[in-house]
């Protein structure tokens, strides 16, 4: 734990504005600092200085935040919103671990990070705990309580035995060493307080933990004592002090709370998909890299957090687990816990929430207020991600016919300026020289807004108090960011009509290859029906372990390229058959795919010639294998979003998320195929780049067939709606086709939802809307258990 949170203080350096005469904030469930600069710099040996720190951090750091204010307000509900990259999980670590100075120490944080299933997986396959018994521990503390507990329990059983192991000393050790080891943990806290602190602060931070270094040295003297030169009365009192202090840790370890932390985590288990018997038999060391991180996400919804930090909460869960997430963190915030006399806990206020997600719908339910992170600083909102881009929108609108305006009012002005002088000279007229004069003096030092930024009538002693000022600010609008652009390529024609895909009776199980004497096990898919013609939109919903990748695999058949470049080995049906298009070209993007694409290019290709690090144009150049030119591959990644050296100086281990979404993309849209089969492509996505392939894949012509958990994608793709993109209106898809007349009249083909549930895929008539529906029944029964 000192090693993790010692690297974590040398590679992100925080500096805040703090004075000498600053008192912290009594209320320690919110924030308010000013002046937040957030830098990161690789990680330094443990005996570096803070001046070598700070070299560091100047010379080769990453600014993510600079002379920024940070402001949570208790109880409320934040979404930390921005591109990737630009260092929205790094900020979320800084308050976690108290990097930021000013974070009180007794502040509860709870966070579920998106790497939290490394070192907390091998922790769990090393003690075999199970899913619950993780669960509880990481949100409570238990083992630490009950640790403490049996430390001076034995103690106090040997000091108490009849028989020759009796030890009249042994209670005595318990307690030293149960306070040796409390004062290391401060003497940690108070050594990263001396690290983060300067100035008055800072040396005020290193008294304390000079005198406490003190302390700790006694403490450890004290637990190494001879028995010799320990009095009677010495240990009468720390015999009599370690019984009353077991006596309180029994008192919190008390049984009907631990049963009341136990209903609650079961209950939160299941809203997250686990079944009773996996969550209280299944050890988290046997779990897959999902399920771990579902266990973390548990954790950090049980713990009585005065601050929760969600980042990608809903990255590996189905769509019923993020509507009963988004239900369950309205229900918590919204509400104040009550006394519970069962557990004997006091009521605590609602946790102040801060959530990164790249789920639209998600964040627009659950937040209220936005911190958007862009060039280096926040901003704050209030209000959903939608309302938010229209309020920019109607703002960058209205500056623009300002600006307009004032313009052709300043031309007018130079004009008649231009004329007075020449007819005042002309003629010696002093009135038109006078009026020219007092109308080049407003646009030299009058100009600019007529309005200030209530909308009322611009008055210079009121809204730019004091005399150095003489010239009104300019009318700004505001640079949008660059916009994220997605072209995917048009297929080629398939000269002959008819299907491309067609599923007919098409029945699979697993295991039916084995002849056993057991009964065979259920259908995993059960008399399949499905035809993809040319432009059809096809959505595929189901919750997870429904079947739904299995149907995939076996939809693709031999022929798919996947974007991992290599070929889909397929699922054969039992019964019936899958027939395709004899000149289908079939691309298949993998759930898998960006962590494929990572482990290739986890370290140099040796199989190239400079063994140099792979790059994505040198990945799409070894796929192609001579049949496309350079050009041709420079083009597609720059349409794609990897333009110039993005795509062939970078290596693909630094690479982003989304950016390996891209380059997985480009392998599959090389060959120009007819259909598409993207499942979860959304994943590691951030607003810009899902909202730009949104728009693309929703005017392409050819056939897409989709996997998602994320609502908004699918009804875009799928359904063809527009009216909850940034600048659209309702109902028209900017080309002038009305969407108001529901699923089925799609961009050349059909547009259709199906649901497969009990190895059965059935056509919703009412599209994505139904089948949510049908998930917040069963969410309304979860959150009443």
């Amino acid at each position: 734990m000192t090693s993790s949170i010692s690297d974590s203080v040398a590679a992100i350096q925080v500096s805040c504005k703090q004075t000498r005469f600053q008192i912290e904030s009594p209320n320690y469930r919110e924030l308010d600092i000013d002046g937040l600069n957030i830098t990161v710099t690789a990680s330094l040996p443990a005996g570096a200085t803070k001046a070598k720190a700070k070299a560091a951090s100047r010379s080769t750091g990453l600014e993510i935040l600079t002379d920024a204010t940070l402001r949570l307000k208790a109880g409320e509900r934040y979404a930390l919103v921005g591109r990737n990259g630009t260092g929205k999980s790094t900020i979320l670590r800084a308050i976690a671990e108290k990097l930021i100075p000013g974070i009180p120490e007794e502040t509860r944080i709870a966070i579920l990070q998106q790497t939290n299933d490394g070192a907390d997986g091998a922790l769990a396959a090393a003690n075999r705990r199970t899913v619950l018994e993780e669960v509880i521990e990481r949100a409570t503390a238990k083992d630490e309580l009950e640790q403490e507990i049996l430390t001076l329990s034995q103690g106090m059983d040997t000091t108490a035995a009849d028989d020759s192991s009796s030890d009249a000393y042994a209670t005595l050790r318990a307690l030293r060493k149960l306070r040796l080891e409390r004062l290391q943990k401060r003497l940690f806290v108070l050594d990263k307080n001396a690290r983060l602190r300067s100035g008055a602060r800072g040396m005020q931070a290193r008294k304390a933990l000079t005198a406490l270094e003190k302390t700790v040295a006694e403490a450890t003297a004290s637990w190494q004592q001879d028995d010799s030169d320990i009095t009677a009365e010495m240990l009468h009192a720390e015999t009599q002090e370690a019984a009353d202090l077991l006596a309180d840790l029994q008192i919190q370890a008390e049984p009907a709370r631990l049963a009341h932390i136990e209903s609650r985590a079961k209950n939160i288990l299941k809203g997250l998909g686990f079944s009773e018997v996996m969550a209280t038999t299944k050890a988290v060391g046997d779990l897959s890299g999902g399920w771990r991180m579902r266990t973390a996400l548990a954790a950090a919804l049980l713990s009585d957090a005065d601050i929760l930090l969600l980042d990608e909460p809903t990255n590996f869960l189905d769509m019923l687990g993020i509507l009963w997430l988004q239900k369950f963190l309205l229900a918590s915030s919204e509400r104040t816990r009550s006394d519970d006399t069962t557990s004997g806990e006091p009521g605590r206020p609602p946790p102040t929430i801060v959530l990164v997600s790249h789920d639209r719908d998600f964040v627009s339910a659950v937040a209220c207020h936005l911190i958007l992170l862009q060039d280096k600083a926040v901003t704050y909102y209030t209000g959903d991600l939608p309302s938010y881009e229209a309020a920019q929108a109607e703002s960058r609108q209205h500056l623009h016919k300002l600006k307009d305006a004032q313009d052709r009012q300043r031309a007018h002005l130079q004009e008649t300026i231009v004329r007075n002088m020449r007819e005042g000279k002309k003629n010696n007229d002093d009135t038109r020289i006078r009026q020219a004069k007092m109308r080049q003096k407003k646009l030299d030092d009058r100009w600019g807004l007529e309005t200030n930024a209530k909308g009322h009538r611009f008055k210079l002693n009121r809204d730019m108090a004091g005399f150095h000022h003489t010239r009104r600010a300019e009318i700004e609008v505001p640079p949008e960011a660059r916009a994220v652009h997605i072209s995917l390529p048009d297929p080629p024609d398939l000269r002959f009509p008819g299907a491309l895909i067609s599923l007919e009776g098409v029945c699979f199980r697993f295991g039916a290859e084995k002849k056993t004497r057991l009964p065979p096990p259920p259908w995993t898919l059960d008399t399949i029906n499905l035809n993809v013609h040319e432009g059809d939109r096809i959505g595929i919903v189901g919750l997870n372990g429904a079947g739904k990748s299995t149907l995939i695999r076996l939809l693709v058949g031999d022929d798919a390229v996947t974007a991992s470049g290599q070929v889909q080995s397929s699922t054969r049906p039992i019964k019936s058959t899958v027939t395709m298009h004899p000149r289908l070209r079939l691309a298949y993007y993998a759930q898998d795919a960006v962590d494929a694409i990572r482990a290739l290019g986890g370290d140099s290709d040796s199989s190239r010639d400079d063994d140099a690090p792979l790059t994505a144009l040198g990945l799409l150049t070894r796929d192609v294998d001579g049949k496309l030119q350079e050009g041709d591959l420079r083009a597609l990644l720059g349409e794609l979003g990897l333009p110039g050296r993005l795509a062939s100086d970078t290596p693909l281990r630094r690479l982003s998320g989304g950016q390996l979404v891209r380059c997985a993309l480009a392998r599959l849209l090389w060959q120009r195929p007819q259909c598409l089969v993207l499942d979860e492509v959304t994943t590691h996505l951030d607003y810009e780049t899902n909202t730009a392939l949104r728009r693309a894949l929703r005017t392409w012509p050819g056939a897409v067939i989709l996997v998602s958990h994320d609502r908004w994608f699918m009804r875009g793709v799928i359904e063809g709606a527009v009216d909850d993109e940034a600048g659209s209106s309702s109902g028209d898809d900017g080309n002038g086709s009305d969407l108001d007349d529901g699923i089925g009249k799609g961009l050349g083909g059909r547009n259709l939802v199906y649901r497969l549930r009990a190895g059965k895929l059935t056509l919703l008539q009412g599209g994505l809307q139904e089948f949510e529906d049908q998930l917040e029944k069963r969410v309304e029964k979860l959150l009443q258990l």
